[in-house]
Formats: C-alpha cells, sequence, structure tokens
C-alpha cells in the first residue's frame, strides 16, 4: 500500500467531509435542538442535487439553481412538519412518508434516476476537478469553506433573535414553551424547513463536486450527518461550547469522518461494508450515555464512592 495514494487522496476527502458537513449542520438542527429524529434527509439531499442540476440543465446560473434545490428542501421540511405537528402523526413516521415520497419527486424532477452534467460546458461553483491546480479562489474546499462559516454565522445570528430563542426553547422543553405562549407547532415546522434547506444546500453542491444527481444519493445521509454530530461533540465537545462552535464542531467532525473513511479504504477494507461499519460507530455512539447511567451507576452504587466505604 502506497501512502502517497493516500495523501494525494487526502483533499478530495476534505472537500466531501466539508460538503457533507453542510448536511450534518442540518441535521444537527433537528437532532440536537429541536429534538426530532427526521428522516427526511435521505429525501432532501437528492432533491437539492436534482433540482440544482436541471435548472443548470436548463440554463440557470449556479447561485439560482442552488436557491432553488435549498428552497425545494424547505417544501419538504414543510411537508413534514405538517405531517407531523398538524396531522397528528409522529415525527419518524412522518419523516419516513415525505421521504419515501421524494423518491417518485426526485425522478419526476430528473426524469430518469440520474442525470449528469459536464463541468467543460457548465459554470459549476465546485468540482472534483477544481481540488488541485486551480486558483485559490476557485478551489473546491476554498468555496465550500466559506459557504459553511457563512451559513455559520448567518445561523448564529437567526438562533440569537426573538424567533430563534423560541426555537430553541421548543425543542428544550415543548412544554414549558407552549406555557409561555409559544406557538411550538409553527417553530417545529419552521425548524424542519431551516435544516433540510441546509441539507438541499449540500446535496446541491455535492451533486456539483460528483458531476451527477443520482436517485440514491441520498441513502445513508442521516447515519452520516449523526456519526459527523457524534464525531464533532467527541472531539471538539469540551471545547467548543458557543453555539456558533458547536456547528464549527459538526462540520469539523464530518471531515474527521471522511479523513477516517478514506484511510479505511485505502488499507483494503471492502468499500461495501462501510455504511455497517458507519451504523454500528453511530449505534454504539448513541449508547455510551444510556451505559453510562445505567451500568456504570449501578456499580458506583453498589460499591459506593471510596468517601462512602471509609
Amino acid at each position: 500500500m502506497n501512502i502517497m495514494n493516500l495523501i494525494n487522496a487526502l483533499p478530495g476527502a476534505v472537500a466531501q467531509g466539508l460538503i457533507w458537513g453542510i448536511m450534518a449542520i442540518g441535521v444537527y438542527i433537528t437532532f440536537r435542538i429541536l429534538d426530532i429524529a427526521d428522516l427526511t434527509v435521505d429525501g432532501t439531499l437528492c432533491t437539492g442535487g436534482a433540482v440544482c442540476i436541471m435548472l443548470m440543465l436548463k440554463g440557470q446560473p449556479v447561485w439560482l439553481a442552488m436557491l432553488g434545490g435549498a428552497l425545494a428542501g424547505m417544501i419538504a421540511g414543510m411537508i413534514t412538519g405538517i405531517l407531523c405537528n398538524f396531522m397528528g402523526i409522529p415525527a419518524i413516521l412522518s419523516g419516513i412518508l415525505t421521504q419515501l415520497g421524494l423518491y417518485s419527486v426526485n425522478l419526476k424532477i430528473m426524469g430518469k434516476a440520474n442525470q449528469a452534467i459536464n463541468v467543460d460546458k457548465y459554470n459549476l461553483l465546485v468540482s472534483l476537478r477544481y481540488i488541485k491546480d486551480v486558483p485559490f479562489y476557485k478551489n473546491t474546499i476554498f468555496l465550500v469553506a466559506i459557504i459553511i462559516l457563512v451559513s455559520i454565522l448567518l445561523l448564529y445570528w437567526f438562533f440569537g433573535t426573538e424567533l430563534g430563542c423560541s426555537l430553541r426553547a421548543t425543542g428544550c422543553n415543548d412544554n414549558m414553551a407552549r406555557a409561555q405562549g409559544i406557538n411550538t407547532d409553527l417553530n417545529k415546522v419552521l425548524g424542519l424547513m431551516i435544516a433540510n434547506g441546509m441539507v438541499a444546500l449540500a446535496g446541491s453542491l455535492l451533486s456539483q463536486y460528483q458531476g451527477f444527481a443520482d436517485i440514491n444519493m441520498g441513502r445513508g445521509a442521516i447515519v452520516i450527518g449523526l456519526a459527523a454530530i457524534i464525531i464533532g461533540e467527541a472531539v471538539f465537545g469540551k471545547i467548543f461550547r458557543n453555539f456558533g462552535l458547536r456547528l464549527l464542531g459538526v462540520a469539523g467532525g464530518s471531515i474527521i469522518y471522511y479523513l477516517v473513511l478514506q484511510t479505511v479504504i485505502w488499507r483494503g477494507i471492502d468499500p461495501d461494508l462501510l455504511k455497517l461499519l458507519s451504523a454500528v460507530v453511530v449505534a454504539i455512539f448513541l449508547a455510551i450515555p444510556t451505559w453510562k447511567s445505567k451500568y456504570f451507576g449501578k456499580i458506583l452504587k453498589k460499591g459506593g464512592t471510596p468517601h462512602a466505604r471509609n
């Protein structure tokens, strides 16, 4: 195994990690702030990519195409919110229903299961070709990093406003927020729209980066998003306590995830097992708090503290 192969592949892994970091920030909003397990993201990622690619193929500029992709994701998030909060369907089932419906919607948007876009014929913002041997202002890593920083600044500002604080209060304690006169149902819908808009934005960047939008490109996105959140919290949790820095830590967790993934591939692990490995890692990390309180707590109660035994 040539170490140079790994070194040459690292910039691409960082670029992918940054793009998926935007998606992970969207998952963070629902999972950590709203306390909702939203499975819509598996469909929304593809929706953002599909809308972006099709708009560009129709001759629209890249920024307008990306905006269209993000707005399509927000509409998908709104549908999940309506199913959950105004129709009484459980949140996890609402996400599954929207994700299922998006499969057909995405096929209709693209007209087929896969739509390619040629970097030589269209003015893409990011691309796999823009990783090396390009001016820094065209480098994919630089551009996506700027997008992440701007997104974090906007989210930091928004969640500091009265509306943003009421949204955070809704996720923290729904009953208490409602007692304070906050419209929690509307806040949940808004949170789902913002989160899925971020995911769709990541999808529009990912489709440009890889040069195509595919109907299955979002499959397993929720697992990658959760892995990025957990890794980011484990690595940066004690350093980044500010809300904006926590979002930055999530993006950092996504980069670490893809660097580890690239290393695993370089070591010769079967790529077919990568999603299984990701699922196992996420499951273990999600179970750690329960294990600590359930089993470690019992050990302390049984053995007592050193002071109590003395």
